[in-house]
């Protein structure tokens, strides 16, 4: 199993800082991620010339040795906007034409695929319109990503259309050709238990690790109540031969600013390497 660590751990860093430092702490990878905020790569300037950024990223990470383990895309602070599930053909056709352009970022970039996220519960429709929705317009993705020689997973994550286990093992039944990117600190956070996952452990394509626990979307590894033992364990006897991504976060939401980032992701980079042995 190959570790990584997300550029985004370390948002006050430029981002060939982040990667010397992200090589420096003996990571094979890096998580490169592409949002509306926080991230050192801002979604509209990388949509706005892919292919020139993805070259200029995969010239960056060559110098420091780095694998890009995965692109993680989100196109805004506002999970609505550009919805892969959205209510509004025009917005959801918005949001194909946006994928297009990842598409070409992560080509150019050197990736295996992308993240993105699964859509969301919207007012007036129901659940599993929603859910149905989500899977249609992931499927028309996975299509055209693997056109491209890519391939797609959406990350399950609270407030989403797939915040419950029994919906993440729903979307994967209704998209066979979607990955998952598996982040246990979702589930844990709102009380449910790490085994409740097990039953996808064949769809994961990469995992994010950081530490967790009910109530508490991150914490330190003191407070950490996520079984990576158990998760790592599971996912190889799975067969899976993803990236194990540290995803320690340094943002003014959900406390996720009372970390020390770097202790943290050291933390977490020896109890994956211990657990992978």
């Amino acid at each position: 199993m190959k570790l990584a660590c997300s550029d985004y751990t370390f948002p006050l860093l430029d981002h060939e800082t982040a990667c010397a430092l992200i090589a420096s702490l003996g990571f094979a990878g890096i998580n490169i991620g592409v949002w509306g905020s926080t991230t050192q790569l801002r979604a509209d300037e990388v949509a706005a010339a892919p292919s020139t950024h993805g070259r200029q990223v995969a010239e960056r990470l060559a110098r420091h040795g780095l694998l890009p383990a995965d692109v993680f895309l989100m196109a805004d602070p506002d999970f609505s906007v550009l919805a892969v599930n959205h209510p509004d053909p025009e917005e959801r056709a918005r949001s194909r034409e946006r994928f297009q352009r990842w598409i070409e970022f992560a080509d150019a970039v050197g990736a295996s695929g992308l993240t993105i996220l699964p859509g969301l519960d919207f007012d007036g429709v129901a659940h599993e319109d929603s859910l149905s929705r989500a899977a249609e317009d992931l499927a028309v993705r996975v299509q055209a990503a693997r056109e491209a020689g890519l391939e797609v997973s959406a990350e399950p994550h609270a407030g989403s259309i797939v915040a419950a286990p029994d919906d993440t093992r729903r979307l994967a039944e209704l998209c066979p050709g979607l990955g998952l990117t598996l982040d246990h600190s979702h589930f844990v956070m709102q009380g449910y238990a790490v085994p409740e996952l097990d039953p996808v452990f064949g769809r994961v394509r990469n995992l994010h690790a950081r530490g967790a626990r009910p109530g508490r979307l991150q914490v330190g590894m003191k407070e950490n109540e996520i079984d990576y033992e158990h998760v790592v364990g599971g996912l190889r006897d799975a067969g899976f031969d993803g990236f194990l991504i540290t995803e320690y976060m340094w943002i003014d939401q959900a406390r996720c600013d009372e970390c020390d980032t770097l202790s943290e992701t050291i933390l977490m980079r020896d109890r994956l390497l211990a657990a992978a042995a």
